[in-house]
């Protein structure tokens, strides 16, 4: 029906639809006293499965009240203290005053007749994130939907950027090599603590996951350099062709940040690309306090920003960056209907010229908000504050005997495991059995509500994780939650070693 088209004969439905829906989230965000309910999958999708999509209720009130039953009452609430899981981080209200303008007006950033202003923001935003990182004057960039697409995007870059300069190499030295005969030979180095995206990313590429090389981490869970100084000749004395390394400032797990200036330094003597994943720890770039932990990442030739991590945006904001503009042009294509050629000779800035994607959101808005109303520094400092809170956090944990912590984080996360304060006389439990404790933890909590924590596996065992992104978590929080963990571990082993004995 016309009459639900939003238009000007609609706006005042708009308004007060809108405005209803706002207040029930409102509501719901002011109610809420737990991360979550902990309905299991059994409870709650059968309520979803008996709605007959093909049955409108004809009414947003009554739709917002099936709503409530079906998602609002039983999502998991990222701006609660106690959600300690994953990479989730709570949002700031400007961000989600452009999250309502972009889609509403609902422009498409791919062209500049379907945008206007919202190219030019986008591109503001691009050259401001550029000048942070320190790219200098021929840098570029997109949004992207994520960190994924970003490495993607930048993988692709990377390995195009390898094909031209090999092969160029190889006709000026009288052979012909063909891209098809290349694609084998090359490879990307990354720690082993970096994103799984990399391998992914590998593999649509064309490559196969068996070109990714993966680096071994020194105890700060870093990039071992020395070890990547030595693959890089392994490289070049098998002939094959480094085709990008892959740095980490962030890592998933344990927020680690490899050794920039020294990977800098290594990848321009063979003549590799430099991606930085900086996805989580791009905060940094806005922090009053702890920008430092970046130096070297002005040296990259590409960079990944997840702006809805570490600056507190709505998911999605993400973007690519590159030092060298004209790097872009590797995923350019001019089609007639909607960038032409003759667009690009007339100085029309299509954003598609540059995208992977085609039909984007202007989810730029959201973080020009952001700067507009709260500014860097303040993005900054509430990033220092989860910061300051994780140092704080492995305090606690190193000092309680029955957790054992992995790493002292450079940002925001604690890998931890919970261990028996008593052996016994058979010296503890078996380590799967401690590894199905860990497990049985976390599964406990989640459904009890209390709170959500993340696992993770290092060196083959079990282990869990607090990813801390919420300046309202406190050290309290992080005290209550480690132990309902060590009471539902200590139930667990308790119970499986009677049933043992």
């Amino acid at each position: 029906m016309r009459s639900h088209l939003l238009n000007e004969t609609t706006a005042d439905d708009y308004r007060r639809t809108v405005t209803e829906g706002v207040e029930r989230v409102a509501a719901k965000l002011a109610a809420t006293h737990r991360p979550h309910t902990g309905i299991s999958v059994d409870e709650l999708a059968p309520a979803i499965d008996g709605i007959d999509l093909d049955r409108p209720l004809g009414d947003a009130s009554a739709a917002l009240d099936e709503l409530e039953d079906v998602y609002l009452r039983d999502a998991v609430y990222f701006h609660h203290p106690r959600y300690l899981g994953h990479l989730n981080c709570p949002v700031v209200i400007p961000a989600v005053v452009g999250e309502a303008v972009l889609s509403a007006v609902n422009s498409s950033l791919d062209t500049w007749d379907q945008s206007i202003g919202g190219t030019l923001i986008e591109r503001r935003l691009i050259d401001w994130t550029a000048r942070r990182i320190g790219l200098g004057e021929g840098a570029d960039g997109i949004f992207t939907s994520g960190g994924s697409q970003s490495n993607f995007h930048a993988l692709l870059l990377a390995r195009d950027e390898a094909c031209r300069t090999v092969m160029k190499r190889a006709l000026d030295e009288g052979t012909e090599l063909t891209k098809a005969e290349l694609l084998p030979k090359l490879r990307i180095f990354t720690s082993e603590a970096s994103h799984f995206s990399v391998q992914k990313s590998a593999a649509m590429l064309g490559l196969g996951y068996e070109a990714v090389i993966a680096v071994p981490v020194d105890r700060h869970r870093r990039m071992d350099t020395s070890v990547l100084a030595l693959e890089l000749e392994n490289c070049a004395a098998e002939g094959l062709f480094p085709m990008a390394v892959v740095a980490t400032a962030g890592t998933t797990d344990f927020g680690s940040i490899d050794p920039l200036p020294e990977i800098a330094r290594l990848t321009a003597e063979h003549s590799a690309w430099m991606h930085v994943d900086a996805a989580y720890g791009c905060g940094l770039l806005v922090s009053p306090t702890r920008r430092h932990l970046l130096d070297g990442i002005e040296h990259a030739d590409s960079v990944t920003v997840d702006y809805h991590k570490s600056f507190f945006q709505p998911v999605s904001s993400s973007a690519m960056l590159v030092r060298d503009r004209d790097t872009l042009k590797h995923a350019t294509y001019h089609a007639d209907y909607l960038n032409p050629r003759r667009m690009a000779e007339e100085r029309i800035p299509n954003q598609v010229d540059k995208s992977i994607q085609t039909t984007r959101r202007f989810d730029a808005l959201k973080l020009w908000m952001t700067l507009r109303i709260m500014g860097a520094d303040a993005v900054g400092s509430l990033f220092d504050e989860v910061v300051a809170l994780a140092a704080a956090g492995w305090e606690i944990l190193d000092a309680d005997p029955r957790f054992e912590v992995v790493v002292r984080p450079q940002l925001s996360t604690l890998v931890f495991r919970y261990l028996p304060t008593a052996g016994g006389e058979d010296g503890g439990p078996r380590p799967d059995l401690l590894d199905e404790a860990q497990l049985h933890a976390r599964k406990a909590l989640f459904a009890s509500g209390e709170a959500v924590v993340a696992g993770t596996k290092v060196d083959g065992k079990q282990y869990l994780k607090f990813t801390l992104l919420n300046p309202q978590t406190t050290t309290a929080d992080i005290t209550a939650v480690l132990d309902l963990i060590a009471a539902h571990a200590e139930q667990f082993l308790g119970e499986s070693l009677a049933v043992h004995h």
